[in-house]
This record gives C-alpha cells, sequence and structure tokens, in this order.
C-alpha cells in the first residue's frame, strides 16, 4: 500500500515551522559517524591533526556554516561511555548552557567522563554538582562566604607573591639557561600556590609547612584528573595518545601527594571547618576535600592557565601600549607601598587589558549540561530542536570570539572596555564574557553555577598587571603557545626609574 505523501499544505506548515523569537527551525546538522572509529578520528583530528580551534572550525564548514551541530568530543573510547554531543559554537547559542533551568550540570565539569572519586576523598565536590542538588547551595555558602571574609588579603598575599616571582625572573635574566632568559610559568605555578593558599586561609604556605615540592604535587593531582583532556606533555605523540588519552591513570599514583595537601589544607582551613561543622549545614570531611578541590583546581589550576595568557597578551601588546598602562598605573595608584583593589578599581586601562584577556582565553574553555528537557536552542540566523537528555558543549572562544557580538572579535583589543563613553555597550559586551560559567556582569549565588572565586580570578589579573606597570617601564617576552597554557619567556625587563631602581634593564 502506497504511503500518503504529504500535501503542499503540509510542506507550507513545515518549511514555517519557527522558533518562538521567530526563527526557522532546522534539524541538526553533522554526524557522529561510525561507533567507536569515528570518535576515535575526531579525537586524533582534535588533539594532534587539526588542533582544537581548526577541529571546530571544519566541522562548522562541513555543516554549511551552522554553529550547531552534532559531533563528537574527547577523550572517547575507552574513557568515555558516550563522546556524542550537540556543539554550541556561537555566542547566542552558547547562553543556553549558563541557564540552569535549561542545562543539568551534574557530573559534567569535565565532559564526558567523570574522574574517579578516589581523587577527591569519596565526595564529589561542588563545581561537579548541578545547581539543583542541595549539597550544592550548602557547599556554595561557605565558598562565597570564604571569598567575601578574605577579599581584603587578596591585595597583600599578592604583592607578596609577585615579589617572589619577579625577583625570581630578573634572578634568571641575569644567569638563565639559556642566558638572558626566564621562564615565567615555572616561577607562576609554585608562587601561585603560595598566593592562592595565603589568601583564602592564611597560615604558612605549603612550600614552607610542605615543602619545595608542594607545587609539584598540586599540578601532579590536576594532572590525574584532567589527563584525558590534555596534549603536548608526552612526545612523541602516540606515545602520548596511548598513555593519556586510552585509559585512566590510576588515582594510587597521586595517593600519598593528596595525603600531605590535605593534611595541610585540614590545618591552614581549620577554622572554616570548625565553623561549617558547628553550623551542620556540612560534614567535616566533605568540606575539606572541597576546599582542597576549590583552592587548587579551581583557584591555583586557573591562574595557572590564566596568568600566562595575560602576560602573553601584554608582550605582544609592546611599548606603546605598557607607556599607556605605566602612566595609568602610576597616576592611580600614586605612593602606595602596597597596590590595593581601591586603586585598581580607578584604572579603566588594566581593568580592560584583563577582560579582553578572560574573553580571549578563557581559563577554561568548555562548557557542558544535559538538556533538561525538550527544548529548542537559537543560533544568530536559524533555531534547532534538543532532546532531554542530550549532551549540550560549548566551546568558549568561538562564543566570546564571535564577530556578531564582537567587532574584530578574533583580535585581541586592549581598551575594549575601557573606550568610550557607551556604559550600554560595555554592559552588552560584557555580557558575552562568560569565562566563569556565567556573564562577567553577574554574579555568583548558591543558586546557580557561576564560579564563586569569579572576583578574586578578576582582582589577580587586574593587580598583575598593575604590579607589573608600576615596578617595569616595559618588558619583552618570546611566546610558544601550547594546547593549554602559553610558555612565556622574558628576554628583558626594563625597570621604572620612579620605583627608584634607576632605568636599567634586567
Amino acid at each position: 500500500m502506497a504511503s500518503k505523501r504529504p500535501s503542499s499544505g503540509d510542506d507550507k506548515h513545515q518549511q514555517q515551522k519557527l522558533s518562538p523569537s521567530g526563527l526557522p527551525i532546522h534539524k541538526i546538522p553533522g554526524s557522529y559517524g561510525v561507533p567507536f572509529l569515528s570518535p576515535l578520528r575526531d579525537r586524533l583530528d582534535y588533539f594532534y591533526f587539526q588542533g582544537a580551534e581548526q577541529f571546530f572550525r571544519s566541522r562548522i564548514a562541513r555543516a554549511g556554516g551552522a554553529t550547531v551541530l552534532r559531533l563528537n568530543m574527547p577523550p572517547g573510547p575507552f574513557i568515555s561511555g558516550d563522546p556524542r554531543v550537540v556543539a554550541l559554537l556561537d555566542a547566542r547559542s552558547f547562553r543556553a548552557l549558563l541557564d540552569d533551568s535549561l542545562v543539568d550540570k551534574s557530573g559534567t565539569l569535565d565532559g564526558t567522563y567523570l574522574p574517579s572519586l578516589r581523587l577527591f576523598g569519596g565526595h564529589l565536590p561542588l563545581a561537579f554538582l548541578d545547581a539543583a542538588d542541595p549539597r550544592h547551595a550548602k557547599l556554595k555558602r561557605v565558598a562565597l562566604r570564604l571569598a567575601a571574609s578574605r577579599a581584603r588579603h587578596v591585595a597583600p598575599a599578592f604583592a607578596s607573591a609577585f615579589a617572589a616571582t619577579f625577583a625570581a625572573v630578573e634572578a634568571g635574566l641575569e644567569a638563565g639557561t639559556p642566558p638572558g632568559t626566564a621562564e615565567f610559568n615555572k616561577h607562576n605555578a609554585r608562587h601561585m600556590l603560595d598566593f592562592t593558599c595565603a589568601a583564602l586561609f592564611g597560615g604558612a604556605p605549603p612550600s614552607k609547612a610542605i615543602g619545595g615540592g608542594a607545587a609539584g604535587m598540586a599540578i601532579k593531582w590536576l594532572a590525574l584528573q584532567i589527563h584525558p583532556l590534555a596534549s603536548g606533555a608526552i612526545k612523541p605523540w602516540p606515545l602520548e595518545e596511548l598513555l593519556l588519552h586510552t585509559f585512566r591513570l590510576p588515582p594510587f599514583l597521586v595517593r600519598r601527594d593528596y595525603a600531605q595537601l590535605t593534611a595541610y589544607f585540614a590545618g591552614v582551613a581549620a577554622a572554616v571547618l570548625d565553623d561549617a561543622e558547628n553550623s551542620g549545614d556540612v560534614t567535616r570531611d566533605e568540606l575539606l576535600h572541597n576546599l582542597v578541590f576549590l583552592a587548587i583546581f579551581n583557584a591555583y589550576g586557573g591562574f595557572k592557565i590564566f596568568l600566562p595568557h595575560l602576560v602573553k597578551w601584554l608582550a605582544r601588546g609592546g611599548a606603546e601600549l605598557h607607556a599607556r598602562l605605566a602612566a595609568e598605573v602610576r597616576a592611580a595608584a600614586g605612593d602606595q607601598a602596597i597596590m590595593t583593589l581601591a586603586a585598581v578599581e580607578n584604572m579603566p586601562l588594566v581593568k580592560s587589558v584583563v577582560w579582553e584577556a578572560l574573553r580571549m582565553n578563557p581559563p577554561v574553555e568548555f562548557q557542558y549540561g544535559r538538556a533538561r528537557r525538550d527544548m529548542v536552542v537559537e543560533s544568530h540566523d536559524a533555531a534547532y530542536e534538543v532532546r532531554k537528555g542530550e549532551m549540550l558543549f560549548g566551546w568558549q572562544p568561538t562564543a566570546t570570539r564571535d564577530e556578531r557580538v564582537f567587532r574584530r572579535g578574533g583580535e585581541f583589543v586592549a581598551d575594549r572596555f575601557a573606550s568610550g563613553e557607551d556604559d550600554g555597550e560595555r554592559r552588552r559586551m560584557l555580557e558575552h564574557v562568560v569565562w566563569s560559567n556565567g556573564p562577567e556582569n553577574g554574579e555568583a549565588a548558591e543558586g546557580n553555577k557561576q564560579c564563586p572565586g569569579k572576583d578574586m580570578v578578576v582582582a589577580v589579573g587586574r593587580l598583575m598587571v598593575a604590579e607589573l606597570f608600576r615596578r617595569y617601564d616595559t618588558f619583552a617576552a618570546t611566546v610558544e603557545e601550547n594546547p593549554l597554557e602559553p610558555v612565556v619567556t622574558f628576554t628583558s625587563l626594563t625597570k621604572a626609574a620612579a620605583a627608584g631602581h634607576g632605568n636599567s634593564e634586567a
């Protein structure tokens, strides 16, 4: 029996199916390909044959320019049970991932796989909990109170870390390997762990309480969590593919390191743990492991990635940008002994540079969440039906560099957020600076997934720029781009004569 052909009226109805805002609803383009083989090939493209940016650009091109499409995301087999996602690769569609009423973020921090809970003392950290989970509000409340109560310690703690970092950089420039060079990353990695703990808890820093290997312990613990998403760490790449992307590394590799880190935090965070235990909201053990995660993964891990990107963009800005920043910083800071957060509030170019760096290189480049229900996701030109339970994925750089939102979106424009007098335009742009899992002009709260340390990260970025150009007139550095963080190597630092150092070069 012949099937009934749709009438012209039916065709017209299908053609006119529109989203609530009037955009045509299309079938989501793209394909997941052949199970196992296609996710494996996509992983190799993502990490080695194309790189992340070209991987997404090529898939958009295959989909005829559509920025909502189906694809596989690493790590794939054998670590991820299901690599299939609906990718949201423009600023408008990406916003669905920031709406907690639309997406469930239970266990999606690292995407399509969940690290072993043995890395977290058997507890699922706050960052892996959905906003609707009752534990989320309790843990987030502690994190927000901690951030607020310790805000006044951020600037002095950073001043100490900055001084130690750049003393080491200057020494390296005088006797480096090779001569006349000093890598920023290794000194940043060491001293920012001390800063993070001093700012959040006070007490003896890890480098004193644990020893010089404290930062290495923290980095090893981080690596055990994110190795399925890392690349460029082992040569040649086939060996890295086998060791990092095929199977999970066992947690016992960092068991002793994590025990030492946990013991350290049990001491320096004792007052926070006591308060929470007395309130009855959170058990002491669960909160302890959450504080380790908050300090090392959220804060320290973010600074380890973000600050090299920030210095990278400053290096590329050159002497003219440096002169403008130095003039602004010195006029606003005056002769203060320690740079304060109040002073940097009066530095519009400094603030703009930090926001622009966060726009260009979000510390965490991806977001994931499962659709809570059947829904329609809109890009700039079309709309797409997503089914309940489908995994949504967004790669932030395609959203935060979207030229439909940001003029010259692919370029670093130092004064993008400082020039002109249009506060409305600045607010509109900041809505799309979403590195913190929410808009830059939004606020972290118990009931949302925005980063509780958002203000601290921005403050540290501003303090870095301000301290750098109060102390130095200009600098030069080489940059080696890597998948996770660029390697920044200083080749010269010109000290500020006004700072009492004389107009000399280190």
